[in-house]
């Protein structure tokens, strides 16, 4: 039985994640386009926990041997961050916290907050270069960070949400995983990926 139109996006858009480091709205665009599919409809296109599963498969089979190391630097870069960033109560989300991540990934932390300015103004009293990144209502700082075990600069973006967002951020997929971790919780991943 040949793959349906929704299963061909998914697997198009899991690789393009995996090699170009694409998140999965700009992966699925491309997929349609590298398919040859310029008209698709909405209902055709692949739930990014779809996407997420192609993506273990994918790197199940094709990276096994490096994904797992570059997944932890990543993580150690997130929590290097969170606890400079403390006071903003910070959540890793994304493909870092989920699992997904490489060496092409963009770390991604959630900052809970009273004020919007206060991580930018927290940043400029440190001294730490940042660009703004986000569009229309979303206010995204993004800073370019070294990590020593990759050897090379990780984007890092600073999604800088209301306080009062935190109270629904610990919803589970519908598979019941998290979509996000504060510190305490980062910490635990590592230790039990340490033990294994």
């Amino acid at each position: 039985m040949s793959p349906t139109l929704t299963e061909e996006l998914a697997a198009a858009a899991a690789r393009l994640v995996v090699e170009e480091g694409l998140e999965y709205g700009p992966a699925k665009r491309k997929a349609a386009r590298v398919l040859g599919k310029h008209s698709v409809r909405p209902a055709e296109l692949p739930s990014n926990e779809r996407i997420e599963d192609e993506v273990r498969d994918y790197l199940a089979l094709f990276c096994a041997d490096t994904q797992p190391a570059e997944l932890r630097a990543l993580r150690e870069l997130a929590l290097q961050w969170m606890e400079r960033l403390a006071e903003f109560r910070p959540h890793v989300t994304g493909a870092v916290w989920r699992g997904t991540a490489t060496r092409l990934s963009n770390v991604h932390l959630d900052l809970y907050c009273d004020d919007e300015k206060g991580a930018e103004i927290m940043l400029i009293n440190r001294g730490i270069d940042y660009d703004l990144a986000g569009t229309g209502q979303e206010h995204v700082l993004a800073i370019a960070a070294p990590s020593r075990a990759l050897n090379e600069q990780v984007t890092l973006f600073l999604h800088v949400r209301d306080l009062e967002e935190l109270k629904g951020a610990l919803k589970p997929d519908a598979a019941g995983r998290s979509w996000r971790g504060d510190t305490v919780a980062l910490r635990r991943l590592l230790a039990e990926e340490e033990s294994a």
